[in-house]
């Protein structure tokens, strides 16, 4: 049996322990004593599974969660468009299935800041999950890789994109260097101020370790990519899918296997053909089709994002301002305006 939920109802489902119960009598404490390090603890949802879920701010913008639990049955969770920091995410035990990759124990994920798509994230019950994650913020990045004007240096700028752009991804295997700064997070010697600080230089550790190791995939890249006649043939029946399906697009691995291409040429063909992502095409012909839907007069700003299969109202006014300059409310009044100065005249 496979369980599917939405992100926000996922969420919702988690309950923070008090302080008090993680303690316990001091001797018999109800969490194990690891799990002190955190700042808040959760239980893992009891309808789903088993296990908890820790979570620290090392510093504004920096942000380290555990996660350690065995599921019920498999789970899938269903995430909206969304904005995305920089994050990434090492796998200790059990593995998982998202749009982009498949990943199991001794492997990681590395994702850019940027605008990240609908994706379903799957999880398995057959062993204990344990994971490590980290959240940074795309301006502490800069910080911390930037020279003057917090300025990226050019093979980073992959990982920090605009809002409207899709977010960078890439999996990896965990090198024996990780592994130590791993298993140093999971079994952190120390407490108070000393914990923090011990922790943050780990994080970055292992965030220096993904760089390097990302820089250096990237440079030893190919870039010398063809298409042949029939693989432009299905990249341009793969626009149509698209189009067709504004409101409920397939996952990048539904529209390869729907035209007959592996997901990497899928997404290095589109790209070529059309200079933009798969993503990033959908979303400026969404943004285009609720411009037309609006100008109309005929439907409400919530239809019209949900017909273009926008989840969010606000998410959607954020997009639509940011590619035409002005609100979706604005737009209906400026547009109703000019439809009524147009009548005036013609009368």
């Amino acid at each position: 049996m496979t369980i599917t939920i939405s992100q926000q109802a996922f969420w919702d489902l988690f309950v923070e322990i008090p302080e008090t119960e993680t303690k316990g009598d001091g001797l018999n404490p109800t969490v194990d004593e690891r799990w002190n390090m955190f700042d808040t603890i959760c239980h893992f949802p009891k309808e789903l599974g088993q296990g908890f879920s820790g979570g620290i701010e090392l510093r504004d913008g920096l942000y380290l969660e555990i996660s350690e639990y065995q599921l019920y049955d498999d789970l899938i969770v269903k995430l909206p468009e969304r904005q995305h920091p920089l994050e990434y995410s090492f796998y200790v035990t059990g593995y998982h299935q998202d749009n982009h990759f498949y990943i199991s124990n001794g492997q990681n994920s590395l994702w850019g800041s940027g605008l990240a798509p609908k994706e379903r994230f799957q999880s398995f019950k057959s062993e204990k999950i344990i994971d490590i994650n980290v959240h940074i913020e795309p301006e502490l990045f800069r910080f911390f890789m930037g020279k003057e004007k917090k300025q990226l240096p050019q093979e980073l700028t992959h990982l920090v994109r605009k809002p409207h752009q899709e977010y960078y991804s890439r999996s990896g295997t965990t090198t024996p260097a990780m592994q130590v700064a791993l298993q140093q997070i999971l079994n952190c010697p120390y407490q108070g101020m000393m914990k923090r600080m011990y922790l943050e230089s780990k994080v970055l550790e292992l965030m220096v370790l993904l760089i390097e190791e990302d820089v250096s995939a990237r440079h030893g890249k190919n870039d010398t990519f063809s298409l042949k006649p029939d693989d432009v043939e299905r990249i341009h029946y793969a626009k149509e899918i698209l189009l067709r399906n504004l409101d409920n697009p397939p996952s990048l691995m539904e529209l390869s296997r729907q035209v007959g291409l592996n997901d990497c040429t899928l997404k290095r063909g589109f790209r070529l053909v059309f200079g933009t992502t798969v993503f990033g095409y959908l979303h400026h012909h969404r943004l285009e089709q609720a411009r037309k839907l609006l100008a109309t007069g005929e439907t409400s700003i919530s239809q019209v994002a949900r017909s273009v299969g926008f989840a969010s109202r606000s998410y959607f006014a954020t997009a639509f301002r940011k590619k035409f300059g002005i609100n979706p409310k604005e737009f209906l009044i400026a547009n109703s305006r000019s439809c009524m100065e147009l009548h005036e005249l013609i009368g």
